[in-house]
C-alpha cells in the first residue's frame, strides 16, 4: 500500500512540476506563430497627420518582415476617441492595434489598453502664416499681448497634444489666443495656409514641406532640447519663453488582455524596425525621432503624460472626446 501511495505522490509531483511548462509553451507557440493573418493598425485620426504617416511607414516595413499584410485603418472623430473605443472592444489577440497619441487616451480609458512600444516622441513646430509679418517667437508673444484673443490657433481636436501644447504655452507666456479645433491636423494646416488661422503647434511631418517652400514660417520647436531632425530651429525656451517644453508622441497599443508573449513579440519587432536605417531616415525626413521602449517603459511614459495634461485639462475645464 505504501509503495502505491508513494508512486501516486511522485506522479502528482511530476505533473505539478510540468504544469508551468505546459502553460508557457502554448503562449510561446502563439507568439512564434504570430501573425498568421493580416494585422490592422487603427489610426484614430484622418489621413495625412503624424499618426497616419508613422503607421504607414511602420506598417509597410512590418508587412515585409511578417510576410503578411499590415492594414492602416483611419477611424477619426471625437478627438481620437472613436478609434480608441473601436480598438478597446476588439479581440485581445494582437491583430488590432492602435497608433495612439495623447488625444486618444484619458484617465477613464487608459486601462483598456496594453502598451506595446513608444514609436516617436518629437517636438512640435511653432508655425505661423507669413502674412502675419511675425519674424520670431518674441514678436508672436508681443502681438498676442497687444491684441488678446485676436490670434487664432488650430489643432487636430479638443484635448489633442496640438491643442494642449498651445494651452500650456499660453499659460507660461501669459497670453490669450483663440482655439479653433479641427477633426484632424490636415484640415487645420489647410486653413493655416489659407490664412484663416494665425498659427499652429504642428507635427514637423505635416508642415515642414510648406516651411521649406516659404508658405509657412517656423519659429521654434516645443521640446526642451533642439530637435535632431530640425537642429537649426531654436526651442521655445531659447526663443524667449523660458520654462516651456512639450512633445508630441505616438505609440502602439493593443486591447488589454492581449497575451504577454504577443505583446513582447510586437515590441521586439517594432523596436527592430525603429533601428533600421531606412526607417530612421524616413521618420527623420518627416521630423519624427524614433523612440525605443519596453512595454513597461511605455506604460510609465503614458501615465506621466496623462498626469501632466490632466492637470491642465481640469484647470481649464476642457471636455475631451465630446
Amino acid at each position: 500500500m505504501k509503495c502505491a501511495i508513494d508512486t501516486a505522490r511522485r506522479t502528482v509531483c511530476a505533473a505539478a512540476a510540468l504544469l508551468p511548462l505546459a502553460l508557457v509553451l502554448p503562449a510561446q507557440a502563439q507568439a512564434q506563430a504570430f501573425p498568421s493573418r493580416p494585422v490592422t493598425i487603427v489610426v484614430p485620426f484622418p489621413p495625412g497627420g503624424g499618426a497616419d504617416t508613422l503607421a504607414r511607414i511602420l506598417g509597410a516595413h512590418l508587412t515585409k518582415v511578417w510576410k503578411t499584410q499590415v492594414i492602416v485603418d483611419n477611424r477619426p472623430g471625437a478627438s481620437g476617441h472613436i478609434g480608441a473605443n473601436f480598438v478597446a472592444r476588439a479581440p485581445a489577440d494582437g491583430y488590432t492595434l492602435m497608433m495612439s497619441s495623447t488625444a486618444s487616451l484619458d484617465k477613464k480609458n487608459v486601462g483598456q489598453f496594453a502598451p506595446i512600444s513608444l514609436v516617436s516622441a518629437s517636438a512640435y513646430v511653432v508655425v505661423v502664416n507669413p502674412k502675419l509679418g511675425i519674424g520670431n517667437l518674441k514678436e508672436l508673444v508681443a502681438k498676442a499681448k497687444a491684441e488678446p484673443g485676436k490670434l487664432t490657433f488650430g489643432s487636430s481636436g479638443v484635448g489633442a497634444a496640438s491643442h494642449l501644447s498651445v494651452e500650456l504655452f499660453k499659460e507660461v507666456a501669459g497670453i490669450e489666443m483663440m482655439h479653433v479645433p479641427y477633426k484632424g491636423t490636415g484640415q487645420a494646416v489647410t486653413d493655416l495656409l489659407g490664412g484663416t488661422l494665425s498659427l499652429m503647434f504642428a507635427p514637423a511631418q505635416t508642415v515642414m514641406g510648406y516651411v521649406d517652400t516659404g508658405r509657412l514660417k517656423a519659429l521654434a520647436v516645443t521640446s526642451a532640447e533642439r530637435s535632431k531632425a530640425l537642429p537649426n530651429l531654436p526651442t521655445v525656451a531659447e526663443a524667449g519663453v523660458p520654462g516651456y517644453a512639450a512633445v508630441g508622441w505616438f505609440g502602439l497599443l493593443a486591447p488589454v488582455g492581449t497575451p504577454a508573449a504577443v505583446v513582447d513579440k510586437l515590441n521586439k519587432d517594432v523596436n527592430a524596425a525603429l533601428r533600421e536605417p531606412e526607417i530612421v531616415k524616413q521618420m527623420m525626413e518627416h521630423g519624427a525621432e524614433p523612440s525605443l521602449t519596453t512595454p513597461a517603459e511605455f506604460g510609465t511614459f503614458i501615465r506621466a503624460e496623462l498626469e501632466q495634461w490632466t492637470r491642465l485639462i481640469d484647470k481649464l475645464g476642457i471636455v475631451v472626446g465630446g
